[in-house]
């Protein structure tokens, strides 16, 4: 397992695994295959698969720190920067399908719909983390600020639940914001476990 992870073909298969769901919703859409309200299940399953990559981004650390295997934080950058780009394509299939891109109508729906005013805030988060993703922008920073700002990936996946929440609360449909806020809960609460034993008694 360890000799995969290292494998230089590893990141390149997560890449165009990672690419799957945009490239389904693609054809979907083309193909007429989104039911009868396409524009929102565009909306709705851009929003769950950024959802996923959170999720999946938060859980590289528990899992290289139970299996012993560090090879896996290799990863994390990558399905970071996948969550970003779902992030986006969650807003452009709001702004485009629901908005028609009129900009003046998002900027109203925006501070008059408490539920896309949390969506955009974690999403402008999203753009800071992921403009500094990389290599300079970590000496740029130094590596303790740097460290400081990519802990809003916490408050984005609060700020994640609150819009999901906000958004199923008209229909009473709290299942799935159920499933996604118990994952996100345990691996924040994994992480808080961890920093509380590393600190003197």
């Amino acid at each position: 397992m360890k000799s995969l992870l290292l494998h230089r073909f590893a990141k390149p298969v997560l890449f165009g695994l990672s690419l799957l769901p945009s490239c389904w919703l693609l054809f979907a859409a083309i193909d007429n295959h989104l039911g009868p309200n396409p524009a929102e299940a565009l909306v709705r399953s851009t929003g769950d698969w950024t959802l996923r990559f959170l999720c999946l981004t938060l859980a590289v650390t528990p899992l290289r720190v139970a299996a012993g295997m560090p090879a896996l934080a290799r990863f994390r950058r990558l399905l970071g920067l996948f969550v970003y780009f779902h992030g986006i394509l969650h807003l452009l299939s709001y702004s485009w399908f629901d908005m028609g891109l009129d900009m003046a109508d998002i900027a109203k729906d925006i501070g008059k719909r408490p539920f896309i005013l949390v969506g955009f805030s974690a999403l402008t988060m999203l753009t800071a983390l992921a403009l500094t993703s990389f290599n300079r922008a970590i000496r740029m920073l130094g590596a303790k600020r740097w460290q400081q700002l990519h802990r809003l990936v916490y408050v984005v996946a609060g700020l994640a639940i609150l819009h999901f929440f906000w958004m199923r609360a008209g229909k009473r449909n709290f299942a799935e914001v159920a499933v996604y806020a118990a994952v996100l809960g345990l691996l924040l609460l994994w992480r808080w476990v961890r920093r509380m034993k590393k600190k003197p008694l």
